[in-house]
């Protein structure tokens, strides 16, 4: 009973410490990202994309999806950007087109609505979602083996 209960709390210490392990490569991440800023070309393509593409909804007659595709391309931006030492891992790659086919489902599935809504609450979503994908990739890179180095 006694060895059934000591590898119990061993399991149960690995858990925890990873857990730690995993916060704390979040919060360097999210440092990163505050950190980060985009070249004036940059800006001024994303601007001339942003000005285009509502058009382009439009004329297809989905304008109501313009949001939830550019919050959702955003947000994979970002994680490409922050996380691009990573691109050479398979598992990167297999786990982002796991989230990028969930958020084409999701903006497929979900009736969005022509109504207003708040920038507040469309800036939650997108910083929880960001955060979540951040958090899953760091829990994945350690499951796939790669070190600490290897996660920015």
């Amino acid at each position: 009973m006694t060895a059934a209960m000591n590898k119990r709390g061993s399991v149960l210490q690995s858990v925890v410490r990873t857990l730690h392990q995993t916060v704390h490569q979040v919060k360097i991440d999210l440092k990163a990202a505050k950190k980060m800023w985009l070249p004036w070309w940059a800006v001024l393509l994303l601007l001339v994309i942003a000005v285009w593409l509502p058009g382009q909804f439009e004329r297809l007659g989905n304008e109501n999806l313009f949001v939830p595709v550019w919050n959702s391309v955003a947000v994979f931006g970002l994680i490409l950007v922050l996380k691009w030492k990573l691109r050479g891992h398979l598992w990167f790659w297999i786990t982002l087109t796991v989230f990028v086919a969930l958020h084409a489902l999701l903006i497929w599935l979900v009736p969005w609505g022509g109504e207003w809504v708040p920038a507040l609450a469309i800036g939650s979503i997108d910083s929880l979602d960001f955060c979540l994908i951040l958090w899953i990739l760091t829990v994945v890179g350690k499951l796939a083996g790669s070190s600490e180095a290897e996660l920015p």
